[in-house]
């Protein structure tokens, strides 16, 4: 009998994992299968007990349900995703516990990399303050950045900022006002939008255009769907070097794969196939 997996989000009709994860599954010969599902934020305690109770092999778990995750009883989290405060992988441990982790940071990190992106020391400006903001702003910290997080409601970019800043991490880190953020471009390297803005189906939403821009930014949009979501569309305009949401969904989910198999996961498979669904 096949092993399932599945990802858990509201909405959650746009996501690529199933397709990305149910690729790598089959071309390394595993009788698995991943599955997408919606679950609404009352109801996920109940429903990662009862995968677990059918005996899945793991979960992922997306907007809006990664922080809720953390607040559950039911879910031993890791250190890292402790200090995050969300969660976006569940696994189901032989021994009967159920641990949650926070794989968006490392595959942020990776996305960036991917892309020559030196993140010591540069000027990174992150928009949005949710779960995905939280985990790439500590591995960001961590790795030495200095980071200015905006968001709408300016307290809770205050309040992210001093939560990393409490981990005593080597990057520096603020929060301000979105209503600041064509200031702050002008003298950033990065900027990392975190937010479901330009998110399919309001694909003609955009935190900034490309008079904000300029020709010495990177522009990371963590949205793949669309694959070129318009705020990329607007980069590219300004000059500015674009890093697609892909990379960070390939690499968060190639970890995924790794804490509930201990195998790794053919990587360009899984990107060529999310790219190919997104062509689709």
């Amino acid at each position: 009998m096949k092993q399932v997996f599945g990802v858990f989000g509201d909405p959650i009709s746009h996501s690529l994992s199933p397709a990305m994860h149910n690729a790598a599954f089959s071309a390394l010969g595993m009788d698995c299968i991943y599955h997408a599902f919606r679950v609404k934020p009352e109801k996920l305690e109940k429903a990662i007990l009862g995968a677990e109770a059918m005996g899945f092999g793991g979960l992922n778990l997306t907007v809006p349900l990664k922080e809720v995750a953390l607040k559950l009883s039911c879910i031993k989290p890791d250190p890292l995703a402790k200090k995050i405060g969300a969660v976006n992988t569940i696994v189901f441990e032989e021994t009967g516990e159920i641990r949650g982790y926070n794989t968006d940071g490392l595959g942020a990190k990776q996305a960036l990399q991917e892309a020559a992106v030196e993140i010591k020391g540069s000027k990174i400006v992150v928009a949005g303050a949710g779960g995905a903001a939280r985990a790439i702003n500590f591995q960001l910290a961590a790795d030495g950045a200095d980071i200015t997080i905006v968001n709408r409601t300016e307290e809770r970019a205050i309040a992210l900022a001093k939560d990393i800043s409490a981990a005593a991490l080597p990057g520096k880190v603020e929060g301000r006002g979105l209503s600041e953020l064509k200031d702050l471009l002008q003298n950033a390297n990065v900027l990392i939008n975190t937010t479901t803005l330009g998110m399919h189906p309001n694909i003609d939403s955009t935190i900034a255009t490309a008079d904000n821009l300029h020709s010495g930014l990177t522009v990371f949009d963590i949205v793949y769907n669309p694959l070129e979501t318009r705020l990329l569309r607007e980069a590219k305009a300004s000059g500015a070097k674009t890093v697609s949401g892909v990379s960070m969904l390939v690499y968060q989910g190639a970890e995924a794969f790794r804490l509930w198999t201990g195998i790794d996961p053919p990587v360009e498979l899984m990107k060529k196939t999310v790219l190919e669904a997104l062509k689709a």
